[in-house]
């Protein structure tokens, strides 16, 4: 049975409060900057029994560029919501202390450690210096958004522009000479002494191109089509969207081997058709998309780290400290005393070498698996801020953060943060529904959940729930890109949020043809 595309009815927009809570904003960031501030002091009262000068330096500095970006909201965009900012600051407050509790430089629990011999993954790479320049940068971002960005509409009149520049950005790291691969994913981009990873500003122009693009489309994507039982299946031409871009999905997993990346913009697109047309049975036909694709990458030889990816989530523990995947599906390990085990002699890359001389495939799940220990070494309560050994988890301030502050604030805490995360994403959620205009429900919608889905794949990855991806943990990783380009996921959601709850603007009365107008 085929259906007419007739236009769907608008839903009501649902009425938010149209007063400014500027004083509701500034107790939540107070209370936002105390947090800090506490975990700045539990660390340096943990490792030296005395306030630690990090907390007036570091946190200081937070809180001054905390109260800039709450005067630039309060200024230009007053009616926001007033939990927005406040989240994002105890997010970026919380990933600074633990930066600053694992930085060499301020950390002496580390360098204890490192005198005693004991092994250390993390040293010298963690910079709460540096994490604070990104931050000073990404507020000032979220400051230009919400003073540039006066009616996000606007953007609807550049979808495709937006959406080429964005296709641009996730190509330039295969650019030979630009781009480098890293950690097995070509994602990044050197300029300079700077690195970029260009995908997580691409992701915001992508949610702006589907948001504009399905505003045109969602009439005859949820109107039209083949009724089969209780699922209604579209039409063959209205496919061809989502098979783009499951193609595109797919040659972002091919060219960058980045399966995170190609998980978020895939996920994201099939979430912003169910919320333009809310038929299940778009879900679905992505659901199975993405089972077809990743069974697909699996069978390509140039993708094997997409098959060691998958081979460590089923079975980690023989790939502990290097194990290697032979041709008939048996992983031999290089570390003594495991079974089986390859002799491949001493030296850094014996182990891969004798692997690859067997025709195998090499990889090493100590990583995830050290991260789950400093999970269960964390328990419910934790440790401590400053009392616990997260230096021994790899990239425990980047990719493992989360891991990290598991360890020191266990189960609870963790719950807290995302709980933090939830609140942002149900904010987002809640402007989308408000908004009076389509597009920009569709785009709240969109931000909202690319930040949702971004945090459940690092989030799923870390803790073994799915297959670990190269994501960053939003806010609290350290590093320049994401962190800019979620201070300016922010700022969009506050000037949406503003538009959203602002009082409409009241119709002219009718006075009559003659008026009296002053002209002293």
């Amino acid at each position: 049975m085929t259906a007419s595309p007739e236009r769907a009815p608008e839903p009501a927009p649902v009425p938010l409060p149209t007063q400014p809570r500027k004083a509701a904003c500034l107790a939540l960031l107070v209370f936002a900057m105390v947090m800090t501030l506490a975990a700045f002091a539990e660390v340096g009262l943990a490792r030296d029994g005395q306030i630690p000068t990090g907390l007036f330096g570091y946190g200081g500095g937070l809180a001054v560029l905390a109260g800039a970006a709450y005067y630039v909201q309060v200024r230009f965009a007053p009616y926001a919501d007033p939990l927005l900012l406040p989240l994002a600051v105890a997010l970026n407050g919380l990933g600074l202390a633990m930066i600053y509790r694992l930085d060499l430089s301020t950390s002496r629990d580390v360098k204890d450690a490192i005198r005693d011999g004991k092994k250390v993954v993390t040293s010298g790479l963690a910079s709460a210096g540096t994490q604070l320049q990104w931050t000073f940068v990404g507020i000032l971002l979220f400051a230009l958004t919400v003073f540039l960005l006066k009616d996000s509409k606007i953007l609807q009149r550049y979808i495709y522009t937006l959406g080429g520049l964005a296709i641009i950005l996730l190509l330039l790291p295969i650019v030979p000479g630009l781009g480098a691969e890293i950690n097995g994913a070509r994602v990044w981009i050197f300029i300079g002494p700077f690195s970029v990873q260009p995908g997580e500003f691409a992701k915001l122009l992508l949610v702006v191109f589907f948001a504009g693009y399905l505003v045109n489309k969602r009439q005859a994507m949820s109107l039209v089509g083949k009724k089969i039982g209780p699922l209604s299946l579209p039409r063959g031409r209205d496919l061809g969207p989502i098979m783009v871009i499951w193609v595109f999905g797919l040659g972002i997993l091919f060219v960058q081997k980045d399966l995170g990346t190609a998980l978020l913009y895939f996920g994201l697109f099939v979430s912003m058709i169910y919320i333009a047309t809310q038929r299940v049975s778009w879900v679905l036909i992505g659901v199975g998309m993405l089972v077809l694709g990743l069974l697909v990458a699996t069978q390509i030889p140039f993708l094997s780290h997409v098959n060691q990816r998958l081979s460590i989530w089923m079975n980690p523990d023989p790939y502990f400290d290097g194990g290697c995947l032979l041709d008939s599906g048996k992983v031999v390990s290089v570390a003594p005393g495991t079974q089986p085990f390859i002799d491949a002699g001493g030296g850094p890359g014996a182990g891969l070498t004798a692997c690859l001389k067997m025709g195998g495939e090499w990889a090493d799940s100590s990583q995830l698996l050290k991260g789950l220990y400093a999970l269960g070494e964390g328990g419910v309560l934790g440790k401590g801020l400053g009392q616990g050994e997260p230096w021994r988890t790899p990239l425990a301030f980047s990719d493992f953060i989360f891991d990290s502050m598991g360890e020191e604030l266990g189960l609870t805490g963790l719950m807290v943060i995302l709980l933090l995360y939830a609140l942002i994403v149900q904010r987002g959620m809640k402007t989308a529904v408000a908004a009076r205009d389509p597009f920009l429900k569709l785009f709240a919608g969109g931000v909202s959940f690319v930040l949702a889905l971004q945090v459940f794949v690092i989030v799923g990855g870390v803790t073994r729930l799915i297959p670990l991806t190269g994501l960053t943990t939003p806010f609290l990783a350290q590093g320049g890109s994401s962190l800019m380009a979620n201070w300016i996921l922010i700022g969009v959601l506050v000037r949406m949020s503003h538009q959203a709850r602002q009082p409409a603007p009241q119709a002219i009365q009718d006075e009559g043809m003659t008026q009296v107008v002053s002209l002293r």
